[in-house]
């Protein structure tokens, strides 16, 4: 569902935009006045701001005019003859306009935010504290108070440079996300974190704060707040402690400077995502054209499974030639990734998140594009697992679109480029869609199960089980995830084998044998060294031990 006004999508049965703060429906809570002091007064009835003993907001101010404006109990705001004026979202008001949430007025000096009063299991607006600016800020901790909290100060106190958003109450227990501005580090809190959060300010001795905790939650308090003090120290969300996690680890040895990805960043894209949304892209996020592109998604994969089983074309094959079929499979994948990053990009757009950066990596010679798309934290779980899906969608559209053109096509080097398109698609697809790296899939898999950190502790408890070390806690979901992840890598393989070998007769016509098995198995053996490196080496491990024994 899009809002009528800014086209961003909101959720269903909402009663404003999250956006452009819109009123949907009945409009639902009134909007509030929230001044400088944290004052707050409902829009329930016409209200006049001024200097002026008659106002009924008075700002004892000297650029604030006697009549300075007026505000309709329908939410409509006029100036009133100033003579400073009166300026919203940074425009001077030359009419009437109508206040959202999230609006702020400037009142001579004085600045006034309209908001709306949200339920305590609603979500609440993101809180934005620049490098540089100040407020009131908090923390929430870990194990004992006493040795540990003492390296954090003696009045402990948030560093600026962060951003605070509280999620709806089905996100779970931790909903408030905390995000690193400079380093893009995240940092997940419950409810009573953020209360603590908002008393590390640096007015408080630790002292103070060991009682305030105990106050509010018993004796629980203080181990409470260590283990605030602790999570936030090693991200370096605290002043005067920089955090293990801040620390770059400088490149050592070859192979780590080999493996160290070389980027180049691109600014300003998330402008030109947002444009490109506005200027049409949101017709892509109608109910209409979703339930085409998923038709559309359906229908291309049983279409490429009927050019496989017709044999209506050759990977990497084009005009009979294997090096330019390659070429055109490799320009097909930058097209997809072209794609399928734009994609990302316009899905956090339809949401009314910015893509912050862009760019491409290096890493060893092996060069690809991405978005950062990390604001999507600050959305609900059904939104990020959306912007993950994005991309995969996307590759999955184009390889129906070149699958459809290569059916329709004669015989020829059009159908083949065509047909080296849609494989190109697909790889695409299959390569994000795999849950067990760390890519869309993996993500969405995440989110969906909600286990943070999903690859690596399944990963560490399938390596201990396997190397007799397993524990009686041992979680069945991390098990279970470890078995699929191992069954997936195993038959993508022998898929990749069937397939290369079917047309292992074609490939073989076309230059010599030799060069198309090397080529060929370098692949069989990339598609199944992970699933023997998972295996192989807890095995030798338990193999060592019962020989030692």
């Amino acid at each position: 569902m899009l809002c009528p006004d800014c086209r961003r999508q909101v959720t269903r049965g909402a009663a404003f935009c999250g956006s452009c703060g819109a009123p949907l429906g009945d409009g639902g809570a009134p909007l509030e006045l929230v001044l400088a002091g944290g004052a707050r007064m409902p829009l329930t009835a016409d209200v006049t701001i001024g200097r002026g003993p008659g106002a009924t907001l008075r700002l004892e101010d000297p650029t604030v005019s006697r009549l300075h404006a007026r505000i309709s109990a329908a939410g409509q705001i006029e100036d009133a003859g100033s003579s400073h004026g009166t300026f919203v979202d940074g425009a001077r008001l030359t009419g009437a306009r109508a206040l959202r949430d999230g609006a702020r007025i400037r009142i001579g000096d004085q600045e006034i935010r309209v908001e709306r009063r949200r339920g305590a299991s609603e979500a609440g607006r993101t809180i934005v504290v620049r490098p540089g600016a100040s407020l009131i800020v908090g923390a929430v901790g870990s194990a004992e108070v006493g040795a540990q909290a003492s390296r954090f100060g003696s009045r402990p106190r948030v560093r600026s440079g962060y951003a605070l958003k509280r999620l709806n109450a089905d996100e779970g227990p931790r909903r408030w996300v905390l995000r690193d501005l400079s380093r893009d580090g995240y940092l997940r809190l419950s409810d009573n974190d953020a209360q603590l959060f908002e008393l590390l300010d640096g007015s408080r001795s630790l002292i103070d704060l060991i009682g305030e905790t105990e106050q509010r939650f018993g004796t629980t308090g203080p181990a409470r707040l260590a283990r605030l003090l602790a999570d936030l120290g090693e991200r370096g969300f605290l002043v005067g402690v920089a955090g293990s996690q801040a620390q770059a680890e400088a490149p050592v040895g070859f192979w780590r400077r080999l493996m160290t990805p070389r980027e180049k960043v691109f600014g300003g894209i998330g402008a030109r995502f947002d444009a490109l949304y506005r200027h049409g892209g949101w017709v892509l996020y109608t109910r209409a054209a979703l339930w085409l592109i998923a038709a559309l998604c359906v229908a291309g994969i049983g279409v490429f499974a009927a050019l496989i089983a017709l044999r209506y074309g050759t990977p990497f094959v084009v005009a009979e030639k294997i090096g330019i079929g390659g070429l055109v499979f490799l320009l097909g994948r930058f097209a997809v990734v072209a794609v399928h990053e734009t994609a990302h990009g316009l899905t956090m757009a339809s949401f009314g998140r910015r893509v912050e950066k862009a760019g491409l990596k290096l890493v060893v010679i092996l060069p690809y594009a991405y978005v950062d798309t990390s604001e999507a934290w600050f959305e609900p779980r059904r939104r990020r697992i959306a912007i993950s899906a994005a991309g995969p969608v996307s590759d999955l559209s184009l390889g129906a679109i070149f699958s459809l053109c290569c059916l329709a096509l004669e015989a020829g080097t059009v159908r083949d480029i065509f047909f080296n398109l849609a494989f190109a698609g697909y790889v695409g697809a299959f390569f994000n869609l795999n849950p067990f790296i760390e890519r869309d899939g993996y993500h969405m898999l995440v989110d969906w199960l909600r286990e943070p950190g999903l690859r690596r502790r399944a990963r560490d408890q399938f390596a201990r089980r396997l190397s007799g070390h397993g524990r009686s806690g041992d979680s069945p979901v991390l098990a279970r995830y470890s078995l699929f992840g191992l069954a997936w890598t195993v038959l993508a393989g022998a898929f990749a084998v069937v397939l290369s070998l079917r047309y292992e007769p074609i490939m073989t016509a076309l230059t010599a044998k030799w060069v198309v098995y090397v080529v060929l198995g370098t692949l069989w053996v990339a598609f199944f060294v992970p699933a023997l490196v998972v295996v192989g080496k807890p095995l030798v491990q338990r193999l060592r031990g019962t020989v030692g024994t």
